[in-house]
């Protein structure tokens, strides 16, 4: 599997496509990392150095492998955190560029835009450009609940809500929707959940809450999890168990060590052979 990721990008820590990328090559994928800022950390710690990049120069690198002919051979593209409405434009493109040299490609979009903690925390924009522009180009759509009810323009406090929040997603054209994290009125309160959605069915994985520190980067590696195992098993269902069984490890890893930044690196074996494994609920 090949795979063409359009996201940030920081030295210290693992957020975007220092989250995602490595977990993915861990499986035996081949990425194409393209970064559309480069950090020294995520901006959550409060001072960062480094720059964002606009969207030509985005266009710039992928024009760059696409002259060596690789696109052909590229099986999806991941994007995540959009920092300006040119760059999401440019991941667009790219996706056109991908689909026009292979037609069974992917896109995996992870429509990050905010969360129940901070709220919205991208530009003014960029929410309407994901519900308009991004939602409906994609394949398979990652986000979290906040997002979800973004999107969807729905409460997604019951399992039922959710479910038809994910139906109205889809109906604006991604096949597949997961949420990365979901917590309803059936959701005990020591637990969460993760849904996934296609063809008109639901799935749910329910893992134990972590007493986990507020570590950023965890929805970026989830999406990379999911993309590559739905594409290996074309099953929601499936990749859903993989991914969670995943996620969690690196997050109990990360909870037990008292990290600040996720052990991308020392919990990977996590990510080919998870200590646990949580049921895949029909619901």
């Amino acid at each position: 599997m090949k795979v063409l990721s359009i996201q940030s990008h920081v030295a210290y820590g693992h957020v975007g496509n220092a989250s995602a990328v490595f977990p993915m090559q861990r499986l035996g994928v081949e990425v194409w990392p393209v970064h559309t800022v480069q950090f020294s950390n995520h901006t959550g710690y409060g001072a960062w150095r480094g720059r964002v990049f606009d969207g030509p120069a985005v266009e710039e690198v992928v024009q760059g492998v696409a002259e060596r002919g690789a696109l052909k051979h590229c099986d999806a593209v991941l994007s995540g955190y959009m920092g300006s409405a040119d760059i999401g434009t440019a991941i667009l493109r790219a996706v056109a560029a991908v689909r026009a040299a292979n037609r069974e490609a992917l896109y995996c979009c992870d429509p990050v835009i905010g969360d129940t903690y901070a709220g919205v925390y991208v530009r003014p924009g960029i929410a309407d450009f994901m519900r308009d522009q991004a939602v409906p180009a994609a394949d398979i759509l990652t986000p979290n609940q906040f997002e979800l009810d973004l999107i969807a323009g729905s409460p997604t406090d019951t399992l039922d809500g959710a479910k038809a929040a994910v139906s109205a997603v889809q109906a604006l054209g991604p096949k597949v929707v997961l949420v990365t994290s979901l917590a309803t009125a059936e959701t005990p309160a020591d637990s969460i959940d993760m849904m996934a959605g296609e063809g008109g069915s639901f799935w749910r994985v329910r893992t134990p809450r972590l007493d986990l520190k507020a570590v950023s980067g965890a929805g970026d590696a989830v999406a990379a999890l999911y993309l590559v195992h739905y594409w290996r098993t074309r099953s929601a269902a499936l990749a859903l168990g993989m991914a969670a069984a995943s996620i969690h490890g690196l997050l109990r890893r990360t909870a037990e060590a008292g990290a600040e930044e996720l052990l991308t690196v020392e919990a990977q074996d996590e990510f080919v052979a998870p200590t646990s494994a949580f049921p895949v609920e029909t619901v």
